[in-house]
Protein backbone atom coordinates (compact mmCIF):
# COMPACT_ATOMS: atom_id res chain seq x y z
CA UNK A 1 0.00 0.00 0.00
CA UNK A 2 0.93 3.14 -0.65
CA UNK A 3 1.01 6.12 1.76
CA UNK A 4 1.07 9.63 1.75
CA UNK A 5 3.66 11.37 3.95
CA UNK A 6 2.51 14.33 5.61
CA UNK A 7 5.13 17.06 6.43
CA UNK A 8 4.32 19.44 9.62
CA UNK A 9 6.68 22.19 9.67
CA UNK A 10 8.23 23.17 12.64
CA UNK A 11 6.94 26.69 13.99
CA UNK A 12 9.07 29.81 12.65
CA UNK A 13 11.93 28.20 11.17
CA UNK A 14 12.67 28.49 7.06
CA UNK A 15 12.63 24.86 6.01
CA UNK A 16 15.69 23.45 8.22
CA UNK A 17 13.29 20.62 10.04
CA UNK A 18 10.06 18.66 9.19
CA UNK A 19 8.69 15.85 11.09
CA UNK A 20 6.88 13.22 8.76
CA UNK A 21 4.04 11.24 9.71
CA UNK A 22 2.20 8.18 7.93
CA UNK A 23 -0.87 9.23 6.27
CA UNK A 24 -1.90 11.67 8.81
CA UNK A 25 -1.48 15.52 9.97
CA UNK A 26 -0.78 17.26 12.94
CA UNK A 27 -3.48 18.45 15.19
CA UNK A 28 -2.09 18.74 19.04
CA UNK A 29 -0.49 15.71 19.24
CA UNK A 30 -2.70 13.36 17.44
CA UNK A 31 -2.56 12.64 13.74
CA UNK A 32 -5.72 12.40 11.70
CA UNK A 33 -5.38 10.53 8.67
CA UNK A 34 -8.56 11.81 6.62
CA UNK A 35 -6.90 15.65 6.83
CA UNK A 36 -5.38 17.43 3.86
CA UNK A 37 -1.82 16.67 2.58
CA UNK A 38 0.65 18.57 5.35
CA UNK A 39 -1.96 20.51 6.62
CA UNK A 40 -2.25 21.61 10.23
CA UNK A 41 -5.45 20.68 12.36
CA UNK A 42 -6.71 21.42 16.02
CA UNK A 43 -9.46 19.19 17.00
CA UNK A 44 -12.53 21.55 18.18
CA UNK A 45 -14.02 18.71 19.66
CA UNK A 46 -17.88 18.85 19.93
CA UNK A 47 -17.91 22.19 18.59
CA UNK A 48 -19.78 22.77 15.31
CA UNK A 49 -17.54 25.97 13.63
CA UNK A 50 -14.46 25.32 12.40
CA UNK A 51 -12.44 28.22 10.24
CA UNK A 52 -9.48 26.94 7.42
CA UNK A 53 -6.78 29.23 7.21
CA UNK A 54 -4.45 29.72 4.07
CA UNK A 55 -1.10 31.33 4.65
CA UNK A 56 0.80 33.54 2.62
CA UNK A 57 3.08 33.24 -0.51
CA UNK A 58 5.60 30.49 -0.67
CA UNK A 59 4.93 29.38 3.09
CA UNK A 60 3.39 27.07 5.11
CA UNK A 61 0.54 26.22 7.85
CA UNK A 62 2.48 26.68 10.80
CA UNK A 63 4.17 29.91 9.40
CA UNK A 64 3.45 33.93 10.30
CA UNK A 65 -0.05 34.52 10.63
CA UNK A 66 -1.84 31.84 10.02
CA UNK A 67 0.02 29.81 13.22
CA UNK A 68 -1.04 32.45 16.00
CA UNK A 69 -4.32 32.84 14.14
CA UNK A 70 -5.24 29.13 14.15
CA UNK A 71 -3.98 28.63 17.71
CA UNK A 72 -5.28 31.50 19.44
CA UNK A 73 -8.75 30.55 17.81
CA UNK A 74 -8.57 27.20 19.01
CA UNK A 75 -7.41 28.50 22.88
CA UNK A 76 -10.65 31.14 22.62
CA UNK A 77 -13.41 30.08 21.10
CA UNK A 78 -12.62 26.21 21.26
CA UNK A 79 -13.03 26.15 17.35
CA UNK A 80 -11.83 23.61 14.93
CA UNK A 81 -8.79 25.00 13.11
CA UNK A 82 -7.31 23.48 9.73
CA UNK A 83 -4.40 25.44 8.31
CA UNK A 84 -4.00 24.28 4.50
CA UNK A 85 -1.03 24.09 2.63
CA UNK A 86 -1.20 26.01 -0.15
CA UNK A 87 1.08 25.99 -3.76
CA UNK A 88 4.31 27.24 -2.20
CA UNK A 89 6.79 27.17 -5.21
CA UNK A 90 9.44 29.38 -5.46
CA UNK A 91 8.96 32.32 -8.17
CA UNK A 92 7.73 35.89 -8.61
CA UNK A 93 4.41 36.30 -7.23
CA UNK A 94 3.02 37.56 -10.62
CA UNK A 95 2.82 33.51 -11.75
CA UNK A 96 1.09 32.08 -8.98
CA UNK A 97 -2.37 33.00 -10.53
CA UNK A 98 -1.50 29.63 -12.54
CA UNK A 99 -1.30 27.86 -9.00
CA UNK A 100 -5.18 29.25 -7.93
CA UNK A 101 -7.20 26.13 -9.20
CA UNK A 102 -4.60 23.32 -7.53
CA UNK A 103 -4.85 25.70 -4.19
CA UNK A 104 -8.82 25.46 -4.73
CA UNK A 105 -9.25 22.24 -4.47
CA UNK A 106 -6.99 21.73 -1.53
CA UNK A 107 -9.65 24.64 0.09
CA UNK A 108 -12.50 22.01 -0.79
CA UNK A 109 -10.77 18.91 0.78
CA UNK A 110 -10.54 20.86 3.31
CA UNK A 111 -14.10 22.13 3.69
CA UNK A 112 -15.19 18.39 2.97
CA UNK A 113 -12.83 17.49 5.69
CA UNK A 114 -14.23 19.69 8.13
CA UNK A 115 -17.84 18.92 7.47
CA UNK A 116 -17.76 15.22 6.67
CA UNK A 117 -15.19 13.89 9.14
CA UNK A 118 -15.60 16.02 11.69
CA UNK A 119 -18.81 17.40 11.29
CA UNK A 120 -18.92 21.05 11.49
CA UNK A 121 -21.76 22.68 10.50
CA UNK A 122 -20.00 26.56 10.08
CA UNK A 123 -17.15 27.37 8.33
CA UNK A 124 -15.19 30.27 8.19
CA UNK A 125 -12.21 30.90 5.30
CA UNK A 126 -8.75 32.99 6.66
CA UNK A 127 -6.59 34.21 3.84
CA UNK A 128 -3.06 36.14 4.21
CA UNK A 129 -2.36 38.97 1.40
CA UNK A 130 -3.99 36.94 -1.40
CA UNK A 131 -6.17 34.83 0.36
CA UNK A 132 -9.67 36.02 -1.22
CA UNK A 133 -10.14 34.42 -4.75
CA UNK A 134 -11.53 31.47 -3.93
CA UNK A 135 -14.98 32.84 -2.48
CA UNK A 136 -14.96 35.44 -5.21
CA UNK A 137 -15.15 32.76 -7.71
CA UNK A 138 -17.33 29.99 -5.59
CA UNK A 139 -19.64 32.17 -4.82
CA UNK A 140 -21.79 29.09 -3.42
CA UNK A 141 -19.31 27.44 -1.05
CA UNK A 142 -20.56 26.22 1.66
CA UNK A 143 -18.45 29.49 4.01
CA UNK A 144 -20.26 31.65 6.24
CA UNK A 145 -17.39 34.55 5.90
CA UNK A 146 -14.38 35.51 5.39
CA UNK A 147 -11.45 37.07 7.75
CA UNK A 148 -9.10 38.66 5.59
CA UNK A 149 -5.26 39.64 7.15
CA UNK A 150 -2.60 41.85 5.46
CA UNK A 151 -4.76 41.50 2.24
CA UNK A 152 -3.13 43.50 -0.79
CA UNK A 153 -4.31 44.39 -3.97
CA UNK A 154 -1.93 43.98 -6.52
CA UNK A 155 -1.58 41.82 -9.97
CA UNK A 156 -5.24 42.29 -12.06
CA UNK A 157 -7.40 38.95 -11.44
CA UNK A 158 -7.19 36.82 -10.01
CA UNK A 159 -4.28 38.39 -7.78
CA UNK A 160 -6.24 41.55 -7.00
CA UNK A 161 -7.74 41.38 -3.98
CA UNK A 162 -9.54 44.36 -3.88
CA UNK A 163 -11.62 43.09 -6.82
CA UNK A 164 -12.03 40.21 -5.11
CA UNK A 165 -13.52 41.25 -2.40
CA UNK A 166 -16.09 43.20 -4.36
CA UNK A 167 -17.06 40.26 -5.49
CA UNK A 168 -17.85 38.78 -2.09
CA UNK A 169 -21.39 38.88 -0.60
CA UNK A 170 -20.69 37.50 2.95
CA UNK A 171 -19.55 38.95 6.23
CA UNK A 172 -15.48 40.20 6.05
CA UNK A 173 -13.42 41.26 8.23
CA UNK A 174 -10.66 43.09 6.99
CA UNK A 175 -7.31 43.26 9.09
CA UNK A 176 -4.40 45.31 8.25
CA UNK A 177 -1.74 47.09 9.77
CA UNK A 178 -0.16 50.43 8.88
CA UNK A 179 3.82 49.91 9.62
CA UNK A 180 5.83 48.22 7.28
CA UNK A 181 6.05 49.11 3.66
CA UNK A 182 2.66 51.10 3.88
CA UNK A 183 1.33 48.64 1.46
CA UNK A 184 -1.01 46.94 3.39
CA UNK A 185 -2.46 50.52 4.63
CA UNK A 186 -2.62 51.93 0.90
CA UNK A 187 -4.60 49.19 -0.07
CA UNK A 188 -6.62 49.04 2.98
CA UNK A 189 -7.39 52.72 2.15
CA UNK A 190 -8.86 51.92 -1.17
CA UNK A 191 -11.06 49.21 0.25
CA UNK A 192 -12.48 51.61 2.97
CA UNK A 193 -15.64 52.55 0.33
CA UNK A 194 -16.76 48.89 1.39
CA UNK A 195 -17.14 49.02 5.00
CA UNK A 196 -20.80 48.58 6.15
CA UNK A 197 -22.45 46.64 8.22
CA UNK A 198 -21.48 43.39 6.51
CA UNK A 199 -17.77 44.65 5.66
CA UNK A 200 -15.78 45.41 8.61
CA UNK A 201 -11.83 47.41 9.00
CA UNK A 202 -9.68 46.83 11.68
CA UNK A 203 -6.46 48.57 11.60
CA UNK A 204 -3.64 47.11 14.12
CA UNK A 205 -1.25 50.34 14.55
CA UNK A 206 2.08 49.62 13.96
CA UNK A 207 2.05 46.33 12.20
CA UNK A 208 3.60 45.13 9.59
CA UNK A 209 2.58 42.74 6.82
CA UNK A 210 2.95 39.73 8.87
CA UNK A 211 2.20 41.16 11.77
CA UNK A 212 5.53 40.75 13.85
CA UNK A 213 5.29 41.91 17.42
CA UNK A 214 1.62 42.17 16.72
CA UNK A 215 0.12 38.78 16.77
CA UNK A 216 -2.00 39.43 19.72
CA UNK A 217 -3.93 42.03 18.61
CA UNK A 218 -3.81 40.40 15.26
CA UNK A 219 -5.59 37.59 17.04
CA UNK A 220 -7.91 39.74 18.91
CA UNK A 221 -9.51 40.76 15.94
CA UNK A 222 -10.34 37.98 14.39
CA UNK A 223 -11.86 36.03 17.76
CA UNK A 224 -13.82 39.16 18.49
CA UNK A 225 -15.33 39.26 14.72
CA UNK A 226 -16.03 35.75 15.22
CA UNK A 227 -17.36 36.40 18.56
CA UNK A 228 -20.20 38.60 16.65
CA UNK A 229 -20.75 35.87 14.51
CA UNK A 230 -22.55 33.17 16.81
Amino acid sequence: MNHRHHVVWMGWLVGAFCLALVGGCVGGSEAYRDAPDRSAYLDGGDSKVGVILLHGRGHHPTWKVVDPLRRGIHRELGYHTLSLQMPAANKPWREYAADFPRAYEEIEAGIAFLREKRNVETIYLMGHSMGSAYLARHPDAPVAGFIGVGVRNRGGPPLDSNANLRMISLPVVDIYGDGGDGVDLQDARARSDMVSDRYKQVLIPGANHTFDRHERPMVQAAVAWLSERQ
